[in-house]
């Protein structure tokens, strides 16, 4: 597992980069890449003026990663427009979620961070109103199966993924921050009475400091999949620098997740927040978040950790084990017995192993 020590070095101590070896360099290249966080460690390269002391091929790569960044960027301000005027006679603010509320609130969280698509949050009773105005302006769903329609709009917490047509930009439409059948379902009347509205962007919004910390925390830990975990770790890790520096932010952290019931989530944020990137987290906030129902015990943490860990490491070789395989895919387990209930989760599972797959051959033969 040596591997997984060379990235997390990068992240956790940019400054000892230099000392990096050629072969050094190679590896954590290709795992930065693996992880998504390529721009990332560019971003904390140039924020300490290091670039010059990075070996040429390296360097050439990064000169290479900082353009795409930064169209990465417009594009995200331009579709984040168009949504606004798509939306603009529904009166709805656009309240953005997760990468793109990182990126047009200018948080350090939102530099370098790459994503697919744009998360938005808009009251359940209005998702009809929203839909059909982002078909007019060019979005449609892209998923077509009687299945996934049902999927998405009787069970999960949003709409199915619509893409413009034109531009094959993607937009996730979100009512709540987890599924109607998930075991745990925060109040998102909670989240938007709380939201806060850009000064620089009228009609845009994002969630409140310590919501859009629980919002991470719940995305990654209530989830299956961890192909981007490291990612969003890192991502909690910058939200925590730059948040707690806020008056009342650390001491209102806890008590805010207990109100929308997402204590677990926010205890394994800040368990591998601080182990992993080294988070200056007060041991107070940690003791108040391990509290109660926070708190998964001593032997399923034990298995937690050995879970998470793994698939927290970004997705090379070099950063798994013999039991990386298994841990994978007890995690993908787990998020999606978090989000059903035993029988429904039952059907979806032999849904996707056996009809769908049945299905998309069909599709493809047409």
């Amino acid at each position: 597992m040596k591997g997984v020590s060379l990235l997390l070095r990068a992240l956790r101590d940019p400054d000892r980069l230099p000392a990096f070896s050629v072969n050094e360099w190679d590896l954590l290249m290709r795992q930065a890449a693996a992880a998504n966080l390529t721009p990332s460690l560019l971003v904390l390269i140039e924020e300490r003026e290091l670039l010059p002391q990075v070996p040429a091929r390296a360097r050439a790569l990064f000169e290479w990663v900082r353009p795409l960044a930064i169209r990465h960027r417009q594009a995200v301000h331009y579709e984040v427009a168009c949504i606004q005027e798509a939306l603009r006679p529904t009166g709805l603010p656009v309240l953005l979620l997760k990468g793109a509320a990182y990126t047009m609130a200018n948080l350090c969280a939102g530099d370098g961070r790459l994503y697919n698509d744009i998360d938005i949050l808009v009251p359940k009773n209005r998702l009809g109103e929203v839909e059909s105005a982002l078909m007019v302006h060019g979005w449609a769903g892209t998923h077509h199966d009687a299945y996934d329609q049902r999927y998405y709009r009787e069970w999960m917490h949003e709409l199915p993924p619509m893409e413009h047509v034109r531009r094959q930009s993607s937009i996730d439409v979100h009512h709540a921050i987890l599924p109607e059948t998930a075991r745990v379902r925060p109040d998102p009347e909670k989240l938007r009475a709380a939201a806060r509205p850009l000064a620089d962007a009228p009609g845009l919004a994002v969630l409140a400091p310590q919501d859009m910390v629980l919002h991470s925390a719940v995305h990654l830990f209530s989830d299956g999949e961890f192909s981007h975990g490291l990612r969003d770790l890192f991502d909690i890790h910058r939200l925590l620098l730059q948040f707690g520096g806020q008056a009342g932010f650390w001491a209102g952290l806890a008590p805010r997740a207990r109100s929308l019931e997402l204590e677990r989530p926010l205890f394994y944020a800040l368990r591998y927040a601080v182990r992993l990137f080294g988070t200056p987290v007060p041991d107070t906030v940690l003791a108040d978040a391990g509290s109660g129902r926070g708190s998964p015990g001593r032997a399923l943490l034990a298995l937690m950790d050995r879970l998470f860990l793994r698939g927290l490491a970004p997705a090379h070789p070099s950063c798994a084990d013999a039991m990386t395989p298994l841990a994978l895919s007890m995690l993908y387990v787990r998020g999606n017995w978090l989000r059903m209930p035993p029988l429904l989760l039952a059907r979806h599972l032999f849904h996707k192993a056996f009809i769908t797959p049945r299905v998309d051959a069909g599709q493809v033969q047409q």
